[in-house]
Parts: C-alpha cells; sequence; structure tokens
C-alpha cells in the first residue's frame, strides 16, 4: 500500500474561496513506538551507500520500493533534503558553497581516555589545556555528520507487514 493512500480524506478550503474539495490529511503524524525503535531484535542497520535513495533500499531489502516511507519513519526522516545523507558529488558542492576554506579548523578533538578510547570529544578551539588535540576541518566536520546520517534501521523483512499494519490503523484513528 502507498504511503499516502493511508491517510484519511478531508474536506479543505484550499483556495480560501469557501469552496471546499477533498484532500488528504497529511499533516495526520505518527509516532514509532520508542519500545519498538529501541527493540534492537526488530531492526538492521544498514550503511547507505552513495546516491541510494530510499526507494532503492527499500527494493533491495523488502523487495518493494513503495515501502521507502518505512524507513523514513523509523530512522525519523522528516526532511530527505537535509536529513538523508548526500551523494559525494552533492555534498563536495555543499562544503565549497558553504564554507570560503573548508579546510580550516572547526573544531578540535581528543580521544576519550576511558571507556570506549575510539569515541573523540569536541574541546572546542581550546588547544591550550589540550595541546594533543586533533585539529578537526570544516570538510571533516561536514563528513562526520554524513557519515552519522548514513547509518540507519531497517525494520525486519518479517516485521515490515506488521509495521504497515500498525501505522495504517494509527493514522486512521488520529493517533
Amino acid at each position: 500500500m502507498s504511503y499516502f493512500s493511508m491517510f484519511p480524506d478531508i474536506l479543505y478550503d484550499a483556495k480560501g474561496n469557501g469552496k471546499q474539495t477533498f484532500m488528504k490529511d497529511i499533516f495526520r503524524r505518527v509516532k514509532v513506538r520508542s519500545n519498538a525503535r529501541s527493540n534492537i531484535v526488530e531492526f538492521d542497520y544498514y550503511d547507505v551507500q552513495d546516491g541510494e535513495a530510499p526507494e532503492i533500499i527499500a527494493y533491495k531489502y523488502y523487495g518493494d520500493a513503495e515501502l521507502h516511507w518505512t524507513i523514513l519513519v523509523v530512522n525519523d526522516i522528516v526532511d530527505y533534503y537535509h536529513d538523508w545523507p548526500m551523494s559525494v558529488q552533492r555534498f563536495e558542492q555543499y562544503v565549497t558553497e558553504k564554507y570560503t576554506n573548508p579546510a580550516a579548523i572547526h573544531h578540535y578533538e581528543i580521544s576519550q581516555t576511558s571507556g570506549d578510547t575510539e569515541t573523540k570529544i569536541d574541546v572546542g578551539m581550546n588547544v591550550t589545556d589540550y595541546p594533543s588535540a586533533d585539529a578537526i576541518s570544516f570538510y571533516q566536520y561536514e563528513q562526520a555528520l554524513q557519515d552519522e546520517k548514513r547509518k540507519i534501521r531497517l525494520i525486519q523483512p518479517r516485521f515490515i507487514n506488521n509495521f504497515v499494519d500498525e501505522f495504517e490503523a494509527k493514522i486512521k484513528e488520529g493517533a
């Protein structure tokens, strides 16, 4: 079932002229249950490859490109343009347009000294207290943000129909 077909129709005066027409109530929102979101058994993790769109991933993973919306919902992606990882070409253009000098220092980082020593701690521009801190450029900073966006969750195929059914029921009840 396509995403928008699940939404109920409402009467709406789109032009403000007193004439109402039926439209899809796209302002309905459904939040994925927090216990379902944190239940690792129901999710697989996936790294979005360069240029992959949700439709491509849905087809590869579920055999149905129409289920692309489930990927966006589960990963809290509201704004595809800003929340979905950019292609390499678009990323390069974005960084070049955003920064006059992408190689300039954005901040400094140090490695965490206990626990997970792979974890980096942003110490801002403070190199006095942290002389061994590594400089992170604007380019590296933006790349790290993109790398995080590439890590998405996918509902396991055996649960996808249940998810779609529950989502549809919640949309219809106005939850």
